[in-house]
């Protein structure tokens, strides 16, 4: 059984940084593409970022130049590093990983459905 458990996610205000954190089970990550995804109220949820197993990354525009994927394969994890938030990024963010292995990062996996999916970790930027 595959398991996606998210953490990390909280207030703070424009400008500031969050990390967040998933830990996934049941799976080996490194043979995956690995996301994040969010969702803001009343809005269609979006890919912000994926990473495959050779590192190989693709970031959504909205948050080019201020967020970071990276994973950690021995510990099974993937991190978002948030720099620079704003208030738009106030959104529920979930983890996500491919239910197909191989595949390589890309653009196309940020409007990728077929996943797994944690629960989901809150982020609220205050201006």
């Amino acid at each position: 059984q595959v398991q996606l458990m998210e953490s990390g996610g909280g207030s703070v205000q424009a400008g500031g940084s969050l990390r967040l954190s998933c830990l996934v089970s049941g799976l080996r990550i490194r043979n995956y593409i690995v996301g994040w995804f969010r969702q803001a109220p009343g809005k269609n949820r979006e890919g912000v970022a994926c990473i495959d197993g050779y590192n190989v990354t693709a970031i959504a525009d909205s948050v080019k130049g201020r967020f970071t994927i990276s994973q950690d394969s021995a510990k099974n994890a993937l991190y978002l590093q948030m720099n620079s938030l704003k208030p738009e990024d106030t959104a529920m963010y979930y983890c996500a990983v491919d239910k197909a292995s191989g595949a390589v990062a890309a653009p196309w996996y940020l409007k990728y459905d077929n996943n797994y999916w944690g629960q989901g970790t809150q982020v609220t930027v205050s201006s």
